[in-house]
């Protein structure tokens, strides 16, 4: 198993701190935001990591992480994204030549979580996973995948729904995903949406029609950093916890 960390985009809802960096280069307690994804990665066995960033300030990584051996990484590649405002799944496409046919875990550069996901890896088989983390907040929901389940079966994932306004349940998509090789041919099959991003909502969501898309609830802390406010709760909760 291989693992892919999406940095990238430009940062815009934390200007003016992004002027200055990459948002996943920005402290979260006393490490850069990027390292607690690596860290979730490493814990759960893969060592062997691709990091997709964009924009302006790509070059920092590399100065930051050199080549991962710090951080307990065997190897480490980087990988620029050209469109920084393309999406997330057409970010992910990047990672197809480094994936080699192999399955991947797939981790946003702004997430934070002591969850542990190294069952999960080890026991992936082939189709999707995504991990899903009930939330109480409407207008957190609103920021991101929301889940949809069968009326009759409520264990039943039907759909993703993408930023909804009205969201039909409390559970939100993580950005945490586990994916077999098919997952880029689902990715070559999405069109841009209405905010001319390739969704990794739609990527999922084909999973889905395939019948092959299990969901998990991750278990303990997550929030992603990427707003002020969530920003702020990351630092909080990693500073109270004494770091990774």
């Amino acid at each position: 198993m291989k693992g892919i960390i999406l940095a990238g985009g430009l940062g815009t809802r934390l200007y003016p701190l992004t002027h200055a960096t990459n948002k996943h280069l920005l402290p979260v307690y006393n490490k850069p935001m990027i390292f607690y994804p690596i860290k979730t990665l490493v814990s759960a066995g893969i060592t062997e990591i691709l990091i997709i960033t964009s924009g302006p300030h790509a070059g920092h990584f590399i100065g930051v992480l050199k080549n991962g051996k710090e951080l307990g990484v065997k190897h480490l590649e980087y990988a620029y994204q050209e469109k920084a405002d393309g999406g997330i799944a057409d970010a992910l496409s990047l990672g197809e030549d480094f994936a080699a046919g192999g399955p991947i875990t797939v981790i946003l550069g702004d997430n934070t979580t002591d969850a542990e996901i190294k069952s999960y890896v080890f026991h992936f088989k082939s189709g999707g996973t995504v991990f899903l983390k009930k939330i109480t907040s409407k207008i957190q929901l609103r920021r991101f995948g929301v889940a949809v389940f069968d009326q009759k079966n409520k264990e039943k994932l039907v759909r993703i729904e993408e930023k909804p306004k009205n969201p039909k349940s409390d559970y939100t998509a993580t950005g945490l995903y586990i994916y077999d090789r098919l997952v880029f041919n689902y990715i070559r099959q999405c069109k841009p949406s209405a905010r001319g991003e390739i969704e990794i909502t739609d990527v999922n969501n084909i999973y889905l029609h395939h019948q092959t898309l299990k969901w998990v609830e991750l278990k303990g802390f997550w929030s992603d950093a990427g707003t002020f406010e969530t920003l702020y709760r990351a630092n909080e909760y990693w500073a109270n916890k004494g770091g990774i």
